[in-house]
């Protein structure tokens, strides 16, 4: 009982002795900086308050500063002596994600944060235990087995479980939360593709999963923390209350779910004398790795990438098509030429010659990153490229979701959807489309560096295919918000559509 009143009495008088702070330090000692936009520091409170008045908006809020940047790099001092840089400079991305990739790891910071739900999966490891499972994983992305079982297992998706389900929400005419529709296929996706587990989270009645629900409570609560100050939460862990003890109940719930299927697919294991399943977690544990630990944070590292990020991309892709009328007849001009008649989604090489699809997702992900940010922390002191100094120990954040914004990057259009800035024609006299991508230091979407994506083809092949299939049936129109508003988009570990992407299904004649 004395250790709950004493966190409570934390929590009141922290902001108080913020407020005190600030009103007593008549002279502010902001950090040395040319942009004139950044927001004050004050002695142990740093730019705290700024920042916690900006929580709802960080995203354009660190867009603008960093475009007021000359370098398109700043740093801020967050509290209690802390301070971190976050930038937009592909230079600066180069240097941390590649050049000076040693030293900068996910570091203990991230890690300590992120270790109640991911553990000590890929995501949130470093040094030798993030190269090992670095080294299985690009192993068992490369066969061509798994290429094939994932385009079987997206196949059986569209055709028994969304093509059904949208059908049908056009015939009555009702409205769909299509990001919650997305959802629900990439879950099944995934929990096939790297488990070898259905969970038939997307069936006509919509269940409730509840590993779902936890799972989106684990990482929603999980990306507070990093807005939260360190001391907080972590005491609040300790005493299991508020928010913490919601997230220790949601991990529980997450961790039960993985563990159950790893259990199952040791068992099925050891009765098969051969290996016959060829999703990922079956190659992990008949290459030795049985320790179930180390393979339970696989399964939730696998099931943040495969779930949330393909998405994220796919709903705000649906979202622009609608908003950009001719960006959706040049795709269906490509699928009809492209996909035959027979096909729902199209095979490996009818979607790889889609070019024009291919572009309109990169440019989707340009403006709507499903990953908006991402950290590493300095081993040890650094200079950045744009003269910026780094300590030990400070954080260094590439802005995903300002880089797709940057004038400088994206000339003075950068606004504008339009999937033509990732194309050219050919020169053969066709006038085919040519794809011209982003370098990653310029285009970070899908990371950069040793860390880049290893199911970068994957996904697009899953979203390519999604898009094939839905826009030779359906139109997908967009219930119109109150007052005519723009959907918003959230930041957590992954992206979303603020309360949702209601919409109706219009068949194609």
């Amino acid at each position: 009982m004395f250790l709950q009143l004493l966190t409570l009495a934390s929590l009141v008088l922290l902001p108080l002795l913020f407020f005190f702070v600030f009103k007593a330090s008549s002279q502010p000692n902001p950090k040395t900086s040319n942009n004139t936009k950044l927001p004050k520091s004050y002695p142990i409170i740093g730019s705290f308050i700024t920042l916690s008045k900006n929580h709802e908006r960080r995203l354009p809020w660190f867009t603008d500063l960093l475009r007021s940047s000359p370098s398109n790099t700043f740093t801020l001092h967050h509290s209690l002596g802390k301070h971190f840089v976050v930038t937009a400079n592909p230079t600066v991305v180069q240097h941390i994600l590649k050049t000076h990739f040693p030293i900068y790891e996910k570091g203990n910071t991230i890690r300590t944060t992120l270790t109640d739900l991911l553990g000590h999966g890929i995501f949130n490891a470093d040094g030798d235990n993030w190269k090992f499972q670095r080294q299985v994983s690009s192993h068992e992305f490369n066969t061509k087995s798994l290429r094939k079982f994932v385009e079987q297992v997206v196949d059986t998706e569209l055709s028994d479980r969304l093509i059904p389900i949208l059908s049908s929400s056009a015939t009555s005419n009702s409205i769909l939360d299509f990001q919650d529709i997305l959802q629900r296929f990439a879950f099944d996706n995934i929990s096939r593709i790297a488990f070898g587990y259905d969970p038939a989270y997307l069936l006509p009645s919509l269940p409730e999963a509840k590993f779902a629900v936890a799972f989106d409570d684990a990482v929603q609560i999980s990306s507070d923390r990093f807005r939260s100050l360190s001391p907080v939460w972590k005491l609040k862990r300790v005493l299991g209350i508020g928010s913490e003890k919601h997230l220790r109940a949601a991990v529980s719930e997450v961790r039960e779910f993985a563990n159950t299927i790893v259990r199952e697919k040791k068992r099925e294991l050891s009765e098969t004398k051969a290996l016959e399943s060829v999703d990922l977690l079956s190659r992990f544990l008949c290459s030795g790795h049985s320790d179930e630990k180390f393979v339970t944070d696989i399964v939730i590292s696998f099931t943040l990438a495969g779930r949330d990020t393909t998405s994220a991309a796919l709903t705000w892709f649906f979202w622009l098509l609608s908003q950009n009328q001719h960006v959706e007849d040049e795709i269906l001009k490509e699928i009809s030429g492209t996909v035959s008649s027979e096909s729902a989604a199209g095979g490996y090489d009818e979607v790889k010659e889609m070019v024009y699809t291919h572009a309109a997702l990169c440019e989707s992900m340009r403006l709507y990153p499903p990953v908006a940010a991402d950290s590493k922390q300095a081993m040890k002191d650094d200079v950045l490229p744009d003269g910026t100094k780094v300590k030990k120990g400070m954080t260094v954040t590439y802005h995903v979701y300002a880089m797709g914004r940057m004038e400088e990057i994206w000339g003075e259009d950068w606004a504008e959807y339009r999937p033509e800035r990732w194309l050219e024609r050919e020169e053969n006299g066709a006038h085919k489309w040519k794809f011209v991508g982003k370098d990653s230091f310029t285009y970070p979407v899908f990371q950069a560096g040793p860390r880049i994506c290893l199911g970068k083809e994957m996904a697009f092949l899953q979203m390519k295919r999604v898009v094939s299939a839905v826009l030779k049936r359906f139109k997908v129109v967009p219930v119109e918000r109150e007052g005519g508003a723009q959907p918003e988009f959230v930041a957590y570990l992954t992206g979303k559509m603020k309360g949702g992407f209601p919409v109706t299904i219009v068949e194609r004649a």
